[in-house]
């Protein structure tokens, strides 16, 4: 898979009612509400905050433009007006922005995003006729914008998942690099914990002690 240039991306963005625009400012206002946590805070503050606030700010950028929300199974999602597809953010782990290295979702996801996830495999090539006439919720194809902090820098690229393997993101139909300004360093993890499960529940290890 090759690296598209910055032209490539922001045409394809647009086909989606997207732009770099949109994205930078999303997570820079994310980052900006992070740098307001302090160590009185709980350890998994940053990465939880960042993601829900990204999550709004994209919310409250494409509400005004027609486009429907939901947090169903706590997968905040924004749905285009056409109904055609819709967008969550969600932190990424590998090559985020580099077309030629692997990326997978950072935390381990349950089973509504793997229903998601499948639907987006068995759906993404339907025309935009077959979209318009209805369809439920997990058959609307959803783009992941995949974030990382490394080293003090957030890279991102927006993406189409269909399949998970395990509990993780990690097979894509389609990559868009997103060629960001410098963000600045949150000085946190935003990726440590960075959503609260889509009703998986939580995993609880028990260990049989002797005696």
């Amino acid at each position: 898979m090759q690296n598209l240039d910055p032209e490539q991306c922001r045409q394809r963005l647009a086909q989606l009612d997207f732009s770099t625009d949109l994205f930078h400012e999303s997570l820079d206002l994310a980052i900006a509400d992070v740098r307001t946590c302090t160590d009185f805070d709980a350890p998994a503050m940053p990465g939880f905050m960042f993601w829900s606030r990204t999550n709004r700010y994209l919310a409250e950028a494409l509400n005004p433009e027609g486009w429907g929300r939901t947090s169903r199974d706590s997968i905040l999602r924004m749905i285009h007006p056409s109904i055609s597809h819709a967008v969550t953010a969600i932190s990424a782990e590998g090559g985020v922005g580099d077309l030629k290295a692997r990326v997978r979702s950072k935390n381990p996801k349950g089973p509504a995003m793997a229903r998601l996830v499948e639907r987006n495999g068995q759906f993404a090539f339907m025309t935009h006729d077959e979209v318009l006439y209805g369809r439920e919720l997990d058959q609307i194809p959803t783009w992941c914008l995949l974030y990382k902090w490394d080293k003090g820098v957030i890279s991102a690229e927006l993406s189409l998942p269909i399949k998970m393997n395990g509990k993780f993101v990690d097979e894509w139909q389609e990559r868009i690099p997103l060629f960001l300004p410098d963000l600045g360093d949150p000085g946190a993890d935003i990726g440590l914990l960075d959503d609260p499960g889509d009703g998986d529940g939580p995993e609880v290890v028990v260990e049989l002690l002797g005696g």
